[in-house]
């Protein structure tokens, strides 16, 4: 496991952009953390280093989102869901198999979904900006 502390948003980013450039294709990545806590901050650094310029929102409302760079991206945010079943219920197997990478916010609400290969990141808030991230199964 590695542990990071940032002190600001960009930090969060400048994480995740290093853990896009070396994330294989098909990776999944079960992120947890309370609300504000940094994943979709990370998730916008993921798609920078995985090549992705597009703007990156989360998908709460869409469940998931789908970004196009040199790889794809899928942004799923799990908030909503009550259970692992919803979620295949919208085709998640067939996001697994598509090749692309998968980061998932709210994974403690589909724990069910995962297979025991993904790519866990944590997040705990230590003040009103600084993080600690903790990345287990990818080595930076």
């Amino acid at each position: 496991m590695q542990e990071f502390i940032t002190k600001n948003e960009n930090e969060t980013e400048e994480i995740g952009e290093n853990i896009g450039k070396v994330l294989p294709a098909g990776s999944v990545l079960a992120m947890y953390g309370e609300l504000g806590s940094g994943k979709t901050a990370l998730v916008r650094g993921i798609a920078r280093g995985m090549g992705i310029n597009s703007r990156v929102q989360s998908p709460t409302f869409t469940i998931v989102n789908e970004y196009e760079g040199k790889r794809t991206l899928y942004h799923f945010d799990m908030y909503r869901l009550s259970d692992a079943s919803e979620l295949f219920d919208i085709g998640w197997e067939d996001y697994l198999n598509a090749g692309a990478v998968c980061a998932v916010e709210w994974s403690e609400n589909v724990q069910d979904a995962f297979f025991g290969d993904e790519i866990t990141v944590r997040f705990t808030k230590l003040s009103e900006t600084e993080r600690r991230i903790e990345v287990e199964g990818l080595k930076l």
